[in-house]
Formats: structure tokens, C-alpha cells, sequence
């Protein structure tokens, strides 16, 4: 029986200048494409790459429209995703949450993992985009990758992962290709 193709997307959540999101985000993304699973076509996406404005900004410029718009298509286009945050005083980024924003028909019936990292791995992050997400009808998966700023980082910038950390990272991808798979026959 074939496998019904699906594309996930690891969302770099962070737009910031000295982020680790980026080098986190694609340790993962290495460690998803190495698995080879059949059907599944990975893409990461980095919010950085779109300028986006804070949502009902009255002074949003017309590039900022256009890149709202390439934003929506771009999520529109997946049929899961995996969040990488940082977490900030016990919560995800205002960027990526600000871009989720955005988002609402575009990620329904989809589902999403999680990757964080911060001196408790991010899992507070976690927690507050499970409740954003179940708001846009979007399933979370269980298994989340927490990278802890003391134990995972060098000078809590370089990123230097344990390796235990790999069975969360398939455990993660595996309940993600599945529900995506699932949600994608109610869309």
C-alpha cells in the first residue's frame, strides 16, 4: 500500500539577531531527512523571511501585505509543522506567535510538533502554542524536543545537542507523519 504524500514544514520561530533557532531547526531538519521517509518532503521555513508586520498594525506598508500573503500561501501549502521556539519568559517568541497570527484556514485540520529550547527546553513555549493551535484546529502531537540552554549549548549559543535527544526527535516526526497523514483525508 502507498503512503500518501505529505510535506512538513520546520518553522523557525524566531526573528531575531543572535538566534539560536536557525541552528536548531536544522540539526532536526538534518535528522528528519536522514530517515528517508517515504512520502514525506521536509522544507524549512524561517520566519525571518518574511516581513511581517505586528497583526492590525495601521502602519503595515504594502510590502509588509505582500509578505503576509506569501506567508499564508507558503503555511497553506503543508500538511504539518514543526515549531521551532525559543521561549521567553515562559512563552513562545512574539514573532512567531504574532505570525501564527496570521494564520488561520490555512492550518486547519493540520498538525504540529514542537522543538524548543531554553533553560527548561522550552516546554512552557509548548504549552502556550498547544492552546494558540487547538484555537486554529490544529492537532499537537505528544512527543516535543526540548534542548536546555545549560546542557545543549556551549556559552548558551553554540549548539552542541546530546545525543539521547535523537529518540524524541523520531518519536516526534513519527506521530507527526501520522496525524498529518490522518487529517489530511477530513480536508
Amino acid at each position: 500500500m502507498t503512503k500518501e504524500n505529505i510535506k512538513i514544514a520546520f518553522v523557525i520561530g524566531s526573528n531575531r539577531n543572535g538566534r539560536n533557532a536557525e541552528q536548531v531547526a536544522k540539526y532536526v531538519y538534518e535528522k528528519a531527512l536522514a530517515r528517508n521517509d517515504e512520502g514525506v518532503t521536509y522544507e524549512l521555513v524561517d520566519i525571518a523571511d518574511y516581513d511581517l508586520a505586528f497583526l492590525y498594525d495601521a502602519k503595515t506598508t504594502e510590502t509588509q501585505q505582500a509578505a503576509a500573503k506569501a506567508w499564508s500561501e507558503k503555511m497553506a501549502s503543508f500538511d504539518g509543522f514543526v515549531f521551532v521556539t525559543p521561549e521567553y519568559n515562559h512563552a513562545p517568541g512574539a514573532a512567531l506567535k504574532n505570525a501564527i497570527d496570521y494564520l488561520n484556514a490555512e492550518v486547519n485540520n493540520k498538525a504540529a510538533g514542537f522543538v524548543g529550547y531554553g533553560s527548561l527546553g522550552g516546554t512552557r513555549a509548548h504549552e502556550q502554542l498547544r492552546l494558540i493551535l487547538a484555537e486554529l484546529q490544529v492537532a499537537t502531537v505528544r512527543t516535543a524536543v526540548t534542548f536546555s540552554l545549560m546542557a545543549d549549548f556551549e556559552n548558551m549559543s553554540e549548539f552542541k545537542p546530546a545525543a539521547y535527544h535523537d529518540e524524541n526527535i523520531n518519536g516526534m516526526l513519527d506521530q507527526l507523519i501520522n496525524w498529518s497523514r490522518a487529517l489530511k483525508t477530513v480536508r
